[in-house]
């Protein structure tokens, strides 16, 4: 019996978001030598078909409606549910970001099918997909499988190795039809953000209330910019209006699991280890010796990040400078 494992493929202004690879590699463990088909409503998809291929897809499907513009939830669920009910699929895996929180509920309700989200692991053991998600604000793991009905999930960025497969993609242009809807997008306003995608950064810098303004946010920049990541936040920091809640990680904000989280003037309070006590290497700077965050820290750096971060820079530059 063929298995045929279809994925969302997510893209932010025009480019493609590494989790729609991830989530290949993940289909193909599903798969194996079934049939994995992307699914996309990007209308630039041919700048990248290739590599779609090239990390495991066996066909893209792109939606076709003159309509199918900015993201709405009515417009987008009603081409994905006519794809998947012309492709058939065995499962479905789509990326747990803002659109697949937005749109994976929405499509589970119209297929009556269970739901499981936030998977950071997908594996195929004795013909039966068993997914692994975080519980407990990541305390724990568990481990799920899908008994009656199409396996689905969403699965969390950056947690998934994307590996290369060699293939080529069959590219099929998929006209939906899109009925009457219920709201109507007018107007999408977006705040302009430069730089990498914080849910996929390799490298996060994050601020606390320590770092006291929004100036000394651009001090976190700095580093960022340096090591080639991302600045993120904590609620504190947030709440006092340094810097926009887009930037948020914790419990009521953004999971990121990057491979450096570097945590500068943060405390470590329990809602915002949930959004990132799953990074590969945590390293605390704060002048606080007994704060909390060193309790889960690899490396620590007892001091004023206004003086440490500096140095940092500096040190970094200079070993970029030998590099080069």
């Amino acid at each position: 019996m063929t298995i045929k494992v279809l994925t969302l493929v997510e893209s932010k202004n025009n480019i493609m978001r590494n989790v729609s690879l991830e989530l290949l590699t993940a289909a193909r463990r599903i798969a194996e030598e079934g049939e994995v088909i992307a699914v996309t409503i990007d209308k630039n998809v041919d700048n990248y078909i290739e590599e779609l291929g090239n990390y495991g897809a066996d066909k893209v499907y792109r939606a076709i409606n003159d309509k199918l513009d900015s993201y709405d939830l009515e417009s987008y669920s009603q081409a994905l549910c006519q794809i998947i009910k012309q492709v058939e699929p065995d499962a479905v895996l789509m990326p747990h970001t803002a659109i697949g929180k937005d749109l994976a509920p929405r499509i589970a309700s119209i297929f009556d099918w269970g739901l499981i989200s936030d998977v950071i692991d997908v594996q195929k053991i004795e013909n039966e997909i068993v997914f692994t998600r975080p519980i407990y604000a990541g305390k724990a793991f568990e481990k799920r499988k899908v008994t009656k009905g199409v396996p689905f999930a969403t699965v969390r960025p950056n947690n998934i190795n994307a590996e290369l497969m060699g293939s080529i993609a069959e590219k099929i242009d998929f006209r939906v039809e899109l009925q009457a809807f219920r709201t109507i997008l007018k107007d999408v306003i977006r705040k302009t953000s430069e730089g990498i995608d914080l849910t996929e950064a390799k490298i996060v810098v994050s601020g606390g209330r320590g770092v006291k303004s929004s100036d000394g946010f651009k001090l976190l920049q700095g580093l960022a910019d340096v090591l080639g990541g991302a600045v993120g936040a904590s609620r504190g920091a947030c709440d006092a209006e340094y810097c926009d809640y887009s930037l948020q990680i914790g419990q009521t904000g953004k999971v990121v699991t990057p491979d450096l989280y570097i945590a500068c003037g943060i405390s470590g309070a329990i809602q915002h280890l949930a959004g990132m006590s799953s990074s590969k290497v945590i390293l605390a700077i704060n002048k606080d010796p007994e704060a909390p965050i060193f309790e889960i820290a690899d490396y620590g750096i007892v001091g004023d990040l206004f003086e440490v971060i500096p140095l940092l820079v500096e040190e970094l530059k200079q070993l970029q400078y030998t590099k080069a």
